[in-house]
């Protein structure tokens, strides 16, 4: 059977490591601001809940990236591939650790993938498989930290301004921050996603700006919902939030994620997983998912209905008398136009669409996961093993775009590539 290889580090790779640096400075330096000015007036409630979410998310972050480091200095000759030019890689195991015990590790990791980038793509040097390898890490790593800290961060932010009946100046910078830094992540995921797709030329700007839309339309009445219904009832937004995270780990667990290499850290997984899915749906498992995507969607819908209502009746009628009836009927209208966008998206935009089909030309039986065989971006097999391939993120992408029946001999072949190491 043909394999194709994948595509090479190019100068839209090394533009995206670049933005993608500059937004995590741009969002830690608002975060860093916002605290200044609650510690500043006093508000020392607020100040220490932000610097609560700022450190959270930079453990969970610092903690991810350091058991893929051990995962990967394990792999047969990744050394070899990574030690010549990495800031963070190599075998110098005493200051990577130094690097993450002071939360530095995630910022490391941004600078060795455009160190490596642009030693490939202006340099013409060797190791572009190396450089789309550290770019992968960096997309997934930028979604743990988006809905660890940007999305809980603009939360936060929009129930002060609605328990205040305030907005300050810094308040809005560090709303337009998080919303930048969540919708970065979102076409910066589906890039990588996009990548292991033998055919990702045809995969056009369209299609990321619809994932965009689906995904900013469906995040953003979530958080306003939520934000809500703190601003009347603040003691419950804690027991509302466990709640549902304990609910949505146990689905994790139940679905028998495999994302990473041992016991401890793939709990970890599940605990994010459980945090993502409280604010927005992705695929973790293999197989059909058309029915968890409607179940998931049906609960989140019928939460966030339960949370505006619970809002609307504990009110303020005077103080929320000019933005109420609007953000009533706005948010559900525009959660349903996310749904819209999505459905537009795996009817017109899906890879499935853009490659000649080899059997039955009919519509896929499943949507959400039958689109696109996986036969060409098997991992670690006979073919490949030569490549330097970014496990995780292939494992996102074959949960994204595979065929069950595919994913089995792709499990095989790795199996098989296991047992031959």
């Amino acid at each position: 059977m043909e394999r194709r290889a994948f595509s090479k580090y190019s100068w839209i790779d090394f533009v995206f490591s670049v933005i993608g640096v500059c937004t995590f400075l741009v969002d830690w330096g608002s975060d860093v601001w916002v605290a200044a000015e609650f510690y500043c007036r006093g508000d020392l409630f607020w100040f220490a809940v932000l610097v609560g979410l700022m450190a959270l998310s930079s453990v969970v972050v610092q903690t991810f990236s350091w058991f893929w480091l051990e995962y990967d200095r394990e792999l047969p000759g990744f050394g070899a591939r990574s030690g010549a030019g990495a800031v963070l890689f190599g075998d110098r195991v005493a200051l990577s650790c130094l690097l993450h015990v002071l939360q530095l590790g995630f910022l490391c990791r941004h600078i060795s993938a455009i160190r490596q980038g642009f030693r490939v793509w202006w340099r013409k040097e060797e190791g572009s498989e190396y450089a789309v390898y550290l770019t992968h890490d960096l997309s997934m790593l930028r979604l743990i930290e988006t809905f660890c800290e940007s999305a809980p961060q603009l939360t936060l932010m929009i129930y002060v301004m609605l328990r205040t009946n305030k907005a300050r100046t810094v308040q809005f910078v560090s709303i337009a921050a998080s919303t930048t830094s969540i919708a970065w992540m979102v076409v910066d995921y589906h890039r990588s996603l996009r990548s292991f797709l033998p055919d990702k030329a045809k995969q056009g700007w369209g299609s990321s700006l619809i994932y965009f839309l689906w995904n900013l339309l469906l995040i953003a009445p979530r958080v306003a919902a939520v934000a809500l219904f703190a601003s009347v009832l603040p003691g419950y937004m804690p027991a509302h939030f466990l709640m549902l995270w304990f609910v949505f780990v146990l689905w994790a667990w139940r679905q028998r994620t495999y994302f990473m290499d041992s016991v401890g850290g793939e709990w970890l997984y599940r605990a994010t997983v459980g945090l993502i899915w409280y604010f927005s749906w992705f695929n973790v498992a293999e197989g059909r998912t058309r029915g968890r995507s409607v179940i998931y969607h049906s609960f989140i819908t019928a939460d966030a209905l339960i949370l505006l209502a619970t809002w609307w009746c504990y009110r303020d009628p005077v103080q929320t008398e000019s933005y109420a009836l609007a953000l009533i009927i706005t948010l559900p209208l525009t959660y349903l136009l996310g749904l819209l966008f999505k459905t537009l998206y795996y009817c017109c935009f899906h890879p499935k669409l853009w490659r000649p089909l080899a059997r039955d030309p009919g519509p896929p039986v499943d949507l959400p996961d039958a689109e696109v065989s996986v036969r060409d971006i098997s991992i670690q097999d006979s073919a490949l093993s030569s490549q330097l391939l970014n496990r995780r993120m292939a494992c996102h992408a074959k949960n994204f775009y595979s065929e069950q029946s595919a994913i089995r001999q792709t499990d095989d072949a790795n199996r098989a590539e296991s047992a031959r190491l």
